[in-house]
């Protein structure tokens, strides 16, 4: 019986206990809309981190939280479930990299965030990893500054280690050589730059010691472990840069001469490395073709020409260092002084003691002007002089000070003649070296650069210039560039280069002199006729060039057509669908990273994306006979993100990235054919917490001026059908394209995250706008107004609840929207133009330059300034019509806004308080276009969700919107929103 009531009570408490697990587990596994404080500690993988191993047998990655410490994971690419996991602290880059042999890996930890915290931001030491993945071993290295394997022999891994504390002037520090399969270690003291060359046989390396003891260039064979002194002397050594194949390198040897502000510059290059064979070009010796005025530049990295036969470096002028002028003090001036002193406090009736005497005669003292010199008063105003023929606004010039006070022209040594050549000067101030180094291309915008900053239209003269002899020869004169796409590109062989002009592309023979027409023939155009700015037949970016400079692939913006040089064989059609069936053939992926234009002879993989549909995917095209058969297979298409196909360097492994607008970036590992999709990553692990959007739609609608547009729609989650949901309207120019683009929750400089709104409850609509010239507010409202009305049918959107939302070009047109229609509950504006005809005359303080070229030429799409076109720009100003506006309005403008002016927001806030229109602008001081700081960012999507929350859902308002905040009450209001990852 007592048994019995034991064995009973047992399963009492076992049932319980189950029940009570399972209802946790229920519980816990039920998900929720994300929470803003969710966010800090969301982890997802960032995209420019991962890499694969040169066999491709291994894959690396780091899963990044928006706050906290990161986390690397290395797993085999034939095994996902082989992951191992290191946390490598906080920070925004990883720094990872694997031998080439793939048997290695080594990365950057650094410090943790609490850590961080603890220090108030100061620097701290970083260490790394290696990692031998064949053996499974670990070694840590602390205090390392930076790392490298030694290229194919992957023998070596060498660490600089950081500084510490002060050893005299010396900037270098430790270099730690460490021998892989040994684990022997070397250190090589005072290094402040190294390079391994490309096969990792040789480590150039450069030594600066205190008081410049030992300072010089080193080279080390890595397989005998000897070391040569290539140059020794009191000098600083810089800027080490070895040959594409590894067999030569170049750098500069920087001297101090105190009559001048800058080093004078020596030339070095170094080639024969198992015998050494040093060029030093100094051009203080050369009289005859260096001008005295000019030296070698630090700023420009010295390279050699493929064949060794020449080397280039940069020039600039030298500036004398300025004399302290000892000044005579004018003794008349010190006595007139001094009893003007004397005559003020005599004349001071305050003074009633000495005590009162002592603060007279003291308070004088600190404020006494200086004396006179013999030459008078020399102290200079500080001020600018802006000129109305300055082709550049004062403010463009204070940006680019530092840029044109460093600035370097190329010149070119050759070792036969020994002769020096400038290749550049002012009239010609870009310039590129072409492959091969037969030629450079030039060009000069000095005689139309004032136009260029008013009206947007851009113009060059161009120029080639023969690298044998420094010659140049002008090719165009005021040469039209409606975009970069027609800016001429070199073949690489470096012979020939590729052009648009006119709305065809064409070639031009450096070594015949003649220009051929490649396209007049082709049944296409290749304008891109979507293109609404203000130019004249802007070009489709063309794709490249053959590895054998003999076709380009052009794009007509539906297909990819392979255009021959050679005046015999006809234009081909590599795709040939793309027009019939909506499917834009967009990019080239490019498989390998040296190669130096495609091979014809080889399969080619192109990004695929249906314009009507939004699928996309990768098509593949095998080579033929006769050029590129035509016709493009598919391998994968899909309602999806399609992209990044990628391959080993040294494998035939391959893989790709996949992802929907609810469902996160996912590597896929695959075959050349995309035959198998085998999931690599688990991205976001998460997610399961929360609920998603429940899905995507598209809706199809027709301008009020008749182009046919697509919006986006992205569904609330647990979405019901026939239900209806607030929904925000969110816009820029064109954007259904983002349809399966993923957004990783996290707090952006704008405050939007669309998946954290429909994670709340909230349909989200993208709409595409188009433009028509001189109406950029009304193409606002002749696009959305009808999209929202053909959503509206859906059945997914509550016409009662619906709010607006852009930054920047998509806040100027929430501002206009809202002055057009009241059809919106609320709208949130962040850094709008409001007022057309005083931006236009404002600058553009990020870029110092004027805002009339961005008006003219790019995304305001007007025709010439407000005194040609009044009327355009007044009906398309948001503060022109501001006594229309019934829609509540939020609005974020920063009071260091330098795209759109501080005072655009303050006009249009000044304007609806007047008239009283419910109106709130919140301002994070010091912050720029968008929000930086964390802080900033966190707060302000908070508050856009509040404001939203409140007028769509019906939310008690919180006190910052109801009644607003006093200045005397802020601190404490903001205190009480903090939150992060605690």
């Amino acid at each position: 019986m007592k048994n019995r009531t034991m064995r009973k009570q047992l399963f009492y408490f076992l049932f319980a206990f189950v029940f009570i697990f399972e209802a946790n587990a229920q519980e816990k596994s039920e998900p929720r809309p994300m929470d803003w404080k969710d966010i800090p500690s969301w982890k997802s993988i960032s995209g420019n981190s991962v890499r694969m191993s040169p066999d491709g047998k291994w894959m690396a990655y780091a899963m990044l939280p928006v706050e906290s410490d990161g986390e690397l994971i290395i797993q085999k690419t034939d095994d996902p479930k082989s992951k191992k996991t290191y946390v490598i602290g906080s920070t925004n880059f990883v720094n990872l990299s694997f031998s080439e042999d793939s048997r290695w890996i080594a990365f950057k930890e650094y410090p943790k965030e609490k850590e961080k915290k603890a220090n108030k931001g100061k620097p701290l030491p970083e260490k790394v990893i290696l990692l031998d993945l064949k053996e499974d071993k670990k070694s840590e290295f602390e205090k390392v500054a930076n790392f490298s394997f030694n290229g194919k022999t992957a023998s070596h891994l060498a660490l600089n280690l950081t500084k510490e504390g002060t050893n005299g002037d010396a900037k270098g520090s430790d270099l730690l050589l460490v021998q892989l399969n040994s684990g022997k270690k070397q250190n090589l003291g005072n290094v402040l730059e190294f390079s391994f060359n490309k096969s990792g046989s040789h480590l150039a390396y450069v030594v600066d010691a205190a008081n410049q003891s030992g300072n010089g260039i080193y080279l080390m064979n890595m397989a005998s472990n000897s070391t040569q002194v290539l140059d020794s002397d009191a000098a600083s050594y810089k800027s080490i840069n070895w040959t594409e194949n590894g067999d030569a390198f170049a750098l500069l040897k920087m001297v101090k001469d105190k009559k001048y502000k800058q080093d004078h510059g020596k030339l070095i290059g170094v080639k024969n490395l198992n015998n050494p064979q040093l060029t030093i070009y100094d051009p203080v010796k050369d009289s005859v073709n260096f001008s005295k005025d000019y030296t070698i530049s630090p700023n420009r990295r010295p390279q050699w020409s493929e064949d060794l036969n020449k080397l280039f470096y940069g020039i600039h002028p030298l500036i004398l260092a300025k004399k302290e002028d000892k000044k005579e003090v004018n003794q008349d001036s010190v006595k007139a002084a001094e009893a003007e002193k004397l005559a003020k406090i005599m004349a001071d009736s305050s003074i009633k003691s000495i005590a009162d005497l002592q603060k007279a005669i003291a308070k004088a003292d600190s404020t006494k002007s200086k004396p006179a010199t013999s030459n008078g008063d020399l102290t200079k105003p500080d001020m600018t002089i802006w000129h109305w023929q300055d082709s550049r606004l004062q403010s463009r010039q204070q940006v680019l000070e530092n840029q044109d006070k460093n600035f370097s022209f190329w010149a070119m040594y050759d070792l036969k003649s020994g002769k020096h050549t400038a290749l550049q000067d002012n009239s010609m101030k870009e310039l590129t070296l072409m492959p091969k180094e037969k030629f450079a291309l030039g060009a000069d915008q000095s005689a139309y650069e004032l136009d260029i900053n008013l009206d947007g239209q851009n113009y060059r003269d161009i120029y080639v210039v023969d690298l044998g002899n420094g010659e140049r020869k002008q090719l165009f004169k005021k040469f039209y560039l409606p975009s970069y796409a027609s800016y001429p590109r070199s073949s690489p062989d470096g012979t020939k280069m590729l052009y648009a002009y006119d709305g065809h592309f064409y070639i031009y023979d450096l070594n015949s002199d003649s220009k051929t027409n490649i396209t007049e023939s082709i049944p296409v155009t290749f304008v891109n006729e979507e293109d609404d700015h203000n130019v004249i037949k802007p070009m489709q970016n063309a794709l490249g060039w053959s590895n054998d400079s003999k076709y380009v692939l052009l794009r007509d913006g539906w297909d990819i057509w392979q255009v021959p040089l050679n005046p015999k064989e006809k234009a081909v059609n590599l795709t040939q669908n793309g027009r019939k069936e909506n499917i834009r053939y967009q990019s080239r992926f490019v498989l390998d990273d040296e190669e130096k234009g495609y091979d014809w002879k080889q399969t080619q993989y192109f990004r695929s994306y249906g314009e009507k549909s939004k699928k996309s995917g990768i098509v593949s095209v095998e080579p033929g006979k006769a050029g590129l058969k035509a016709g493009a297979k598919s391998l994968i298409w899909e309602d999806a993100n399609i992209n990044r196909f990628t391959k080993a360097k040294d494998a035939p492994v391959y893989f790709f990235t996949k992802e929907t607008f609810n469902q996160p970036t996912e590597y896929y590992l695959t075959d050349a054919q995309i035959n198998q999709q085998t999931q690599l990553t688990e991205n976001t692990p998460d997610a399961s917490k929360f609920v998603w959007s429940s899905g995507v739609r598209l809706v199809d609608y027709t301008s009020d001026k008749g182009a046919e547009l697509q919006g986006a729609l992205f569904l609330p989650a647990n979405y019901e059908e026939g239900k209806k949901y607030p929904t925000i309207i969110y816009y820029y120019e064109k954007l259904s394209q983002t349809l399966h683009n993923y957004n990783a929750p996290g707090f952006s400089g704008t405050g939007w995250n669309p998946n954290i709104y429909t994670s709340n409850g909230y349909a989200v609509f993208i709409p595409d706008i188009v433009y028509t010239m001189d109406d950029p507010g009304m193409s606002a409202v002749w696009c959305v107004l009808p999209a929202v009305k053909e959503a509206i049918k859906t059945g997914v959107i509550d016409e009662n609840r619906m709010g607006l939302h852009g930054h920047s070009w998509g806040g100027y047109q929430t501002s206009f929207l809202i002055t057009q229609t009241d059809m919106f509950k609320a709208a949130a504006a962040g850094a709008p133009l409001t007022n057309m005809i005083s931006m236009y005359d404002l600058i553009y303080w990020n870029t110092g330059g004027g805002n009339m070229s961005i008006f003219e030429a790019s995304q305001g799409r007007f025709t010439g300034g407000p005194w040609e076109n009044w009327e355009s720009y007044q009906r398309n100003s948001p503060v022109y019509h501001v006594k229309n506006v019934k829609t509540p309005l939020l609005m974020l403008h920063n009071d260091k806004d330098g795209a759109v002016d501080f005072t655009q927001g303050i006009e249009y806030y000044n304007a609806l308080r007047r008239l009283k229109k419910p109106v709130i602008m919140v301002q994070y001081k010091g912050e720029n276009h968008g929000l930086s700081k964390l802080e900033n960012r966190k707060d302000y999507s908070v508050r856009m969700m509040e404001f939203f929350d409140h007028h769509l859902k019906g939310k008690e308002a919180p006190d910052w919107i109801a009644d607003g905040i006093e200045k005397l009450k802020l601190e404490e209001h903001l205190e009480t929103r903090v939150f992060g990852n605690n």
